[in-house]
């Protein structure tokens, strides 16, 4: 399997159409993509102060992939197949105006930022990632950003939008399958910021943050286009909207969730509106970026096609 690095560690930190791809990948080829933290692997001791040490930008992204055969109106189809780790340790930590229940630059206060911290959490042999012997995380690995250039604009790897780009929902794992808009030739795939898990809204802004190396596959639904991320798992559909107020973003997770069951499963659109009323899900993917991400989901099993 060919193994894809980002050359000479030129990490990017937007989505956007200008840069060279590192690497053409064929439709249903399997490649192992390779990921540093969202920190670029520089904080690594409870000791260090994030202000000292992390750099103007974050989430460092591995690509452009080009994805041959893949045009501006088609779907990009990503297949997570396997996501792994490659350190046994991760960190999480406060960073000065950043996080949800601090002031910010987007919701500022006249409050000094909360201290400085770093938790470094060791990977244990039940398969949890530990803070000393205070409490134990589950591995539950994610990428919190995925998606595909954006039509005109490049956007800050720290922001989500209709491209993708830094939703924080842990239903972008290994197992499921992310469908992206296309807007360019090739689509332009980047990946990065990889978790080893993380609490639904990343309340401080920083989750279980590790280097990792994944295994994706890529397809395509020709002459389809979509207009916000979904997500499949064998057993949901999901769709992610971003903006604030957060009441918007899941508005658009919702619309966008009705548009799917409608086109492909044959509803009709104020019955779908029904079933998601009654058997609907939405949580929160991030509450702390530029814009927040929430996820609407329904269950397969009530999507029979209308006969």
């Amino acid at each position: 399997m060919r193994e894809i690095h980002q050359p000479d560690g030129t990490y990017h930190y937007v989505f956007g159409p200008n840069a060279e791809p590192i690497a053409h990948v064929s439709i249903g080829e399997s490649v192992e993509i390779h990921t540093v933290d969202s920190a670029s692997n520089v904080l690594t001791s409870e000791d260090q102060k994030p202000s000292e040490v992390l750099g103007p930008y974050l989430n460092p992204q591995t690509g452009p992939l080009y994805i041959d055969g893949v045009e501006p109106g088609d779907t990009l189809v990503v297949h997570v197949d396997s996501m792994q780790a490659t350190r046994d340790w991760a960190f999480s930590a406060l960073v000065p105006y950043f996080g949800g229940l601090t002031s910010t630059r987007w919701t500022p206060t006249l409050q000094p930022p909360l201290e400085e911290r770093v938790w470094i959490y060791h990977r244990t042999e039940r398969n949890t990632f530990a803070w000393k012997d205070r409490w134990e995380v589950p591995w539950a690995p994610f990428y919190g950003t995925m998606g595909t250039a954006p039509a005109l604009e490049s956007i800050s790897s720290l922001s989500p939008g209709d491209h993708g780009g830094n939703m924080d929902c842990p239903d972008v794992t290994e197992g499921n399958t992310l469908y992206f808009p296309v807007h360019h030739p090739g689509a332009l795939f980047y990946v990065g910021d990889a978790h080893a898990a993380q609490g639904q809204g990343e309340l401080c802004g920083v989750a279980l943050e590790i280097s990792a190396k994944g295994t994706f596959r890529f397809d395509v639904i020709k002459n389809q286009a979509i207009a916000w991320p979904r997500i499949e798992s064998p057993t949901e559909i999901m769709s992610v909207g971003s903006a604030r107020p957060m009441e918007d973003a899941a508005r658009i997770a919702y619309h966008d969730l009705i548009a799917w069951i409608v086109r492909d499963y044959g509803f009709d659109p104020l019955d779908a509106y029904q079933l998601l009323t009654q058997l609907g899900k939405c949580y929160v993917g991030n509450m702390v970026d530029t814009t927040y991400s929430l996820v609407a989901k329904v269950g397969k099993e009530f999507l029979k096609p209308v006969s």
